[in-house]
């Protein structure tokens, strides 16, 4: 009877889901191709790929987008199309927050990180990809992937305005993530 728990909990995870792909609808349109570093943050690429496996992220938008800096998703709580986006970025998942990965992999352009509070132990669903290197962000937000395709649509994401970054009108949204296997 145990084996067979495991057998139908493997199967419920996602195997060895190393990648997601971000299909964006909006000013940016195309796909997105992130590479989860399993071997860096564990616990961060599993919450990635299960959300994603999930249909957790489909129709979530960009609610935070900083030129020169990163743009900003995943908020499958309050960040919905069609939401009050007054609310987008103060949610989360269903699930626990994570426990801080921190390495030595640097914020460069491309690299994607978990968004977070004030604590280190509190990304949950939201990330964020880098429209350039951001060094400020080493060693205080966790690296749980990297962009391999789709740089292009990335940097083609609707902007913010104001210092938050605080994108006005329709955002751009990822109409469909998914795992790739």
């Amino acid at each position: 009877m145990r084996k067979l728990a495991l057998i139908v909990a493997l199967a419920a995870s996602p195997a060895a889901a190393t990648e997601i792909a971000i299909e964006v609808e909006g000013e940016a349109n195309g796909t997105i191709v992130i590479d989860l570093l399993e071997d860096v943050a564990p616990g961060h690429a599993e919450r990635i790929a299960t959300l994603a496996a999930e249909g957790a992220y489909d129709g979530v938008v960009f609610h935070r987008v900083i030129d020169g800096f990163m743009a900003q998703t995943g908020d499958v709580e309050f960040g919905r199309m069609g939401q009050n986006m007054r609310m987008a970025g103060m949610g989360g998942s269903d699930k626990p927050d994570l426990r801080a990965e921190f390495s030595d992999i640097p914020f460069d352009r491309g690299v994607v990180g978990m968004a977070r509070s004030q604590n280190p132990n509190s990304a949950n669903s939201q990330f964020f990809i880098m429209f350039d290197e951001g060094y400020f962000l080493n060693g205080q937000y966790t690296v749980v992937g990297r962009v391999t395709e789709g740089m292009d649509v990335v940097d083609a994401i609707k902007r913010g305005t104001g210092q938050n970054g605080a994108v006005v009108g329709k955002p751009d949204v990822m109409a469909k993530v998914t795992v790739i296997e």
